[in-house]
């Protein structure tokens, strides 16, 4: 078996979504310099991505939607027309120099990930994971969907039924829409109940292939073990997929400013090494995250794991001026990071009872879970 691929490039390092918005924070530059730093991503290992081409987009883009998000780019403006009917150039999804350059860039990491899982292994792409995206127009932070173009590249090299789970803060609207009605796409995601977009309720179910646990305000390490324990894993093994796709997004942790989900980045790393062995190809993508440093340490820690890395209780020099040279301008919630942030990749575990509400989803999702089985 190769070992595991990371995908990055460095479009990521100078790009923001502008000076006030969530995404204007370093975050996948930020996972680079860390695993370059601890040593544990050699030149083999990793791949610059490619750049979609507009018709490989068409699969599940509209070609008058990517016309668009072309032409935006280029004018630098939109009309009223275009930002009625395809939502760019709003506060979620605004025009900024690489708005077209930066998701197909993007878009072009997972699809060139499906091709290599052809013959099994691993991919990761912290870059991935914009799970908002619709056929005709952007949604939360996203423009294009690059899990769904993930999973259809995987398909395209063999794989017959994929599982994507999504443990992000926020429901994953765009690949629920794209695969709700496809048996052979299991569906799974935790999110925070009530957050937007608001969609993924307990109760539905698709074609009897989506398991959403909307996680209540607060929930803690257990409440997502519980979850891992009693709906992830024995869905996977009822499933038997021939890839597994995450969705890892860093807001489901405590420091994050887009949640109230209060993790730690212990419950994400515990999903990852509980699911990276159910399936001969598994592809890693990034998601939300909008602390640079809680981020940082997260997807860091991903790249450790899918590789066998030991997570060291202090880290050396070199990553801890990473991290230390990180800023977060233009919040107040943060002045000084704390020293964990600085010195460490692995946050203090969040223990406390499960809450009756994710008690209650598990119950009801393990019935389900039997009769579909």
């Amino acid at each position: 078996m190769q070992p595991p691929v990371f995908i990055g490039s460095e479009i990521y390092r100078h790009s923001s979504y502008g000076p006030f918005h969530p995404l204007r924070v370093p975050r996948v530059s930020t996972v680079m310099d860390m695993c370059r730093a601890m040593g544990w991503l050699p030149a083999d290992q990793y791949l610059n991505s490619p750049r979609a081409k507009p018709a490989a987009l068409l699969s599940f883009h509209t070609p008058e939607y990517i016309a668009a998000l072309q032409q935006a780019e280029r004018d630098q403006s939109v009309t009223d027309a275009v930002r009625a009917r395809h939502a760019l150039g709003t506060s979620n999804n605004p025009v900024f120099p690489e708005m077209w350059r930066r998701p197909a860039t993007s878009a072009g990491a997972a699809m060139l990930a499906g091709e290599l899982l052809r013959d099994g292994g691993t991919v990761f792409t912290p870059a991935g994971g914009t799970h908002h995206g619709f056929p005709d127009r952007a949604g939360g932070f996203c423009y294009l969907n690059d899990p769904v173009l993930g999973i259809q590249s995987v398909r395209r090299s063999g794989a017959r039924r994929v599982a994507y789970i999504d443990i992000d803060a926020h429901h994953c609207d765009g690949v629920d829409h794209a695969f709700r009605d496809d048996p052979d796409t299991l569906l799974i995601s935790t999110h925070e109940d009530g957050r937007w977009p608001r969609t993924g309720a307990l109760d539905d179910t698709g074609a009897g292939n989506l398991f959403n646990v909307p996680l209540p305000r607060g929930a803690r390490d257990d409440d997502m073990a519980l979850v891992r324990d009693a709906v992830i894993l024995p869905a996977l093994t009822a499933f038997r997929p021939d890839a597994i796709v995450l969705q890892c997004g860093a807001d489901a942790v405590d420091e994050d400013p887009q949640s109230r989900l209060s993790l730690s980045n212990n419950a994400h790393w515990d999903v990852l090494r509980a699911i990276k062995s159910l399936a001969p190809r598994l592809m890693v993508l990034g998601g939300g995250g909008y602390n640079p440093w809680s981020v940082g340490r997260l997807w860091t820690g991903n790249w450790a794991i899918l590789n066998g890395h030991a997570i060291p209780d202090t880290l050396p020099i070199a990553a801890q001026n990473v991290l230390s040279a990180l800023r977060w301008e233009g919040q107040r919630r943060v002045k000084m990071p704390p020293d964990h942030w600085i010195t460490t990749l692995r946050d203090a575990p969040r223990h406390a009872p499960v809450h009756a509400q994710t008690r209650d989803a598990a119950a009801l999702l393990t019935g389900r879970l039997r009769a579909w089985a």
